[in-house]
């Protein structure tokens, strides 16, 4: 690379000490990518963040066995491994092998046991999100009905059955649990493992994709009362205050109407939170002893509460789900009512219904808008020339720059076949005359062919009428006096100056 050297009288080139800084590096020095920035070093932060995790998760859950140390009968981090790979991929199966190996390692058994274990784990979370993806809408299986149920079948009972069935194995074989106790310790498993895939995979899985609240103030009034009256009915269900009357009564169904509540008015997102709300409580009511699932037997007590858990879950983001497939229906159906179908744009419909409310607004306000009514000039020639596919296009191309015309608060519209509206709030005829020159000078910019223009008559309420037919009217008539006032081709070369 030449190097600029200053140089004397003679021309004569002059040496210059360069410092270190500007010493150019040689192949061997120049700076390689840094370790830290490479996608393989994320990735293992990504899979040392879940099986810390899962790890953490099993620790807590471990407390509550009774049966066996290594026997939980309510296990979430089944629910969170299943997660991880559906959100991470299944490139992340060591972090949970890794992560159920720890954890039974520290907890009961050996090295071998423990491998055995940890393999089950793996191979039931790995199963269950494989299951799930390929035939269960994967990331949005709790979307629809059908594949909430392939879930609780895939991920509920199938799968699971393959942790405990390592499991327990493992620890037989091992000596580490008698055999006349496979039974109990291999249901304990399957059960406690099912609960948490059908109680804490939902809600981390809908809270992860959509985490933003985006409620209104009446919406949020409303979930803090679901909270609050969730939290109370629960406590008290499961909670020492009325424990002498609960436990002989079937109180327990009293969290019902909360879950359709939250699934009816919400969705399937606030109702997995609502669920796991009812479950923590169940939970740490049950263990002391507290509620209608309160046996002898901690671990029959647990079994009991989180298998009428795990029916509720499911049963609840079913309802939740249909409830939300029957609002998408609803407003597809009322955007096929009052939308265009060639353009997206309003129809006529919808166009009445936004003068009507403009004209209400200024019975509040006091301030005019305006309306423009717009007719594309030529689209029978079009058809002719060029078909009607090509005269469809034009219509859109109009609607195209209607759109990009107008705000957020006007209103474009198809009035009928060529014709065009747009409400423009709290508009004068003046601000209007400046819109409608801006649609024109966009048609006229346009270099698609066939070229297109565009005749516009504009409308202000009070002004030029104080109904809706009298403004329609209104607005009509100045169209058709610009219509007449030149003549018309398919280019428009006057078309952003007849309104000037």
């Amino acid at each position: 690379m030449p190097t600029n050297l200053p140089v004397n009288s003679d021309d004569t080139a002059m040496p210059v000490e360069l410092s270190s800084r500007d010493r150019p590096l040689g192949p061997l020095m120049e700076r390689k990518p840094s370790v830290w920035r490479s996608p393989l070093f994320k990735q293992v932060l990504v899979g040392l963040a879940a099986c810390a995790t899962y790890v953490f998760a099993a620790k807590l859950s471990l407390r509550l066995a009774s049966v066996h140390p290594s026997a939980s009968p309510f296990w979430p981090p089944t629910g969170i491994a299943i997660v991880m790979l559906l959100l991470l991929g299944l490139r992340y199966w060591p972090a949970i092998f890794v992560g159920a190996f720890l954890v039974n390692l520290t907890t009961a058994g050996s090295v071998l046991t423990s491998l055995g274990i940890g393999a089950g784990n793996c191979l039931e979370a790995v199963a269950a999100s494989y299951l799930v993806s390929r035939f269960a809408n994967g990331k949005d299986v709790f979307e629809r009905t059908r594949d909430i149920l392939l879930f609780a079948l895939y991920a509920g009972i199938l799968s699971t059955a393959i942790a405990a069935t390592f499991g327990v194995t493992s620890l037989a074989l091992g000596g580490y649990a008698p055999w006349h106790l496979y039974g109990i310790m291999w249901r304990t498993w399957w059960l406690g493992d099912a609960a948490g895939a059908l109680v804490f995979a939902p809600f981390l899985l809908l809270w992860s994709a959509n985490p933003i609240l985006k409620w209104s103030r009446r919406q949020f009034a409303e979930a803090a009362a679901l909270l609050v009256s969730t939290v109370l009915i629960s406590s008290i269900v499961f909670g020492p205050v009325f424990h002498s009357h609960v436990s002989n009564d079937p109180w327990t169904f009293l969290c019902t109407p909360f879950l359709i509540w939250a699934a009816f008015r919400f969705g399937p997102r606030e109702a997995s939170a609502i669920i796991c709300l009812v479950c923590a409580i169940a939970v740490i009511g049950t263990t002391h002893g507290y509620g209608p699932f309160a046996l002898q037997s901690p671990n029959d007590s647990l079994l009991l509460m989180q298998s009428f858990l795990s029916i509720q879950a499911l049963m609840t983001l079913v309802f939740a789900a249909e409830v939300s497939e029957r609002r998408r229906q609803e407003e597809q159906a009322r955007m096929l009512a009052v939308r265009d179908p060639l353009t997206g744009l309003a129809n006529y419909r919808l166009l009445v219904e936004r003068v009507d409310e403009e004209i209400k607004r200024y019975g509040r306000t006091g301030k005019p808008f305006a309306v423009l009514l717009l007719d594309l000039d030529g689209l029978k020639k079009i058809n002719d020339e060029y078909g009607h596919l090509v005269g469809s296009l034009a219509i859109c191309r109009v609607a195209e720059v209607l759109h990009l015309s107008c705000r957020e608060t006007d209103t474009a519209a198809r009035y009928g076949g060529d014709e065009f509206a747009l409400v423009l709030t709290e508009s004068s005829a003046e601000a209007a005359t400046v819109v409608a020159q801006r649609v024109a000078q966009r048609l006229l910019q346009d270099a698609e062919e066939p070229r297109l223009s565009v005749s516009i008559g504009v409308a202000e309420f009070p002004h030029d009428g104080a109904t809706i037919e009298h403004l329609l009217s209104a607005a009509d008539q100045a169209l058709y006096n610009d219509k007449r006032r030149a003549p018309r081709s398919l280019n428009g070369p006057d078309a952003a100056k007849r309104l000037g």
